[in-house]
């Protein structure tokens, strides 16, 4: 069993006070402890209570020469949000794994086709490229996507809608934010896919680009039923070290999205240093799972070079399982891929976006799901 100094790892509490870590009383203590502070003091807590949950298909076609099942699943939460799920399943007749994620203008931007259910006035097929239906079936994986606003809305609204509208305690400085919304909702899809007879529920990956791609990581990180984490330029609050106080900083995006975090995360506006905390340490309680972050070459307002230095500082942790387990010493150019199996990086040239050569990459790391 490998042994690693709690205090190299983290700096809650002072190292003289601290055992050495491995991975019984990392998984029994320190993770759930990491945890709690992100809860605390970055994403917000969720309110305690159950809400009751329904899921029901709406709708299916088949597409793609009768190789894939298109279909609109509605889940429904506290008897009144309804959040409609597009979902896309290769016809194999065995159970495949499956990639899931929010997007952001509606789940009618990701085809043209008028079948997809219209839910705002965007444009249909607008985000056609960010999400390669074709390509991720082929590969032989199912995708279940949502519009974010489904959710929660993407708007500083009291917190008066969407899920939050769902739990009646009274907000404090720690209650939740949009954020930990979007990766509760993210969730209460996963609970239902039992349901779904072809989909593998014990092999899906959670991915996201941007403000979603933070809310991936933050999905991934406290619930430990997601296979895979996929961060796409997900920047400040998500795979980007925020004491580097690089490209959009902690202060900037409290101003600019208050609604994302929760209240205490304002107290650390300029003054990133005091954060006990950092996103290392949140990629850290993904392991042992697999975890894939991305950054774009002229995306430098989501500083790329923090992103990368934040997983390679969550190989600490996922050292604990296997060793060497990212394998990367130095920033890669951009168009390099690099890592290991269970933590690997790439640098997209280009600027802010997911595209199909950062999915080709993805669905290449996650064939250790068709196993």
């Amino acid at each position: 069993m490998r042994f690693i100094p709690f205090a190299l790892l983290f700096g809650l509490v002072h190292a003289q006070s601290l055992p050495e870590m491995d991975v019984k009383n990392w998984k029994s203590g320190g993770r759930a402890k990491t945890l709690e502070v992100f809860a605390n003091e970055v994403y917000g807590k969720v309110p305690s209570g159950k809400v009751a949950s329904e899921w029901a298909l709406d709708r299916e076609s088949l597409i793609l020469e009768g190789k894939v099942s298109r279909r609109e699943y509605v889940l429904t939460l506290g008897g009144q949000l309804k959040v409609r799920a597009l979902t896309y399943i290769p016809v194999t007749g065995k159970k495949v794994p499956a990639v899931l994620g929010l997007n952001f203008g509606g789940n009618h931007t990701i085809e043209s086709d008028e079948w997809i259910t219209k839910s705002n006035d965007e444009e249909r097929g607008k985000a056609v490229g960010r999400w390669p239906v074709k390509l991720i079936t082929e590969a032989g994986f199912a995708l279940i996507t949502i519009h974010c606003d489904d959710v929660d809305p993407d708007k500083d609204d009291g917190f008066k809608n969407g899920v939050h509208a769902l739990f009646s305690e009274e907000r404090t400085a720690s209650s939740w934010g949009t954020i930990a919304g979007w990766a509760w909702g993210l969730s209460r899809v996963l609970d239902h896919l039992s349901e779904v007879v072809e989909i593998d529920e014990s092999k899906v990956a959670v991915i996201g680009h941007s403000r979603l791609g933070k809310t991936a990581l933050w999905a991934g990180a406290s619930d430990e039923r997601f296979a895979m984490v996929i961060s796409n330029n997900s920047g400040c609050g998500g795979a980007a070290l925020s004491k580097r106080k690089h490209g959009e900083t902690v202060g900037r995006i409290n101003k600019t999205f208050p609604h994302w975090f929760a209240g205490n995360f304002k107290k650390y506006d300029d003054k990133e240093e005091a954060l006990p905390v950092d996103q290392d340490e949140l990629i850290a309680c993904i392991a042992p799972r697999p975890v894939y972050v991305a950054s774009a070459s002229e995306d430098d307002w989501a500083d790329p070079e923090g992103e990368f230095l934040a997983l390679k500082g969550a190989a600490s942790v996922y050292a604990l399982w296997q060793e060497s387990p990212f394998q990367a010493e130095s920033w890669p150019k951009p168009g390099e891929a690099v890592g290991a199996k269970h933590m690997r990086y790439h640098l997209r040239e280009g600027k802010h976006d997911i595209t199909a050569w950062d999915w080709e990459r993805y669905l290449k790391a996650a064939q250790f799901l068709q196993e």
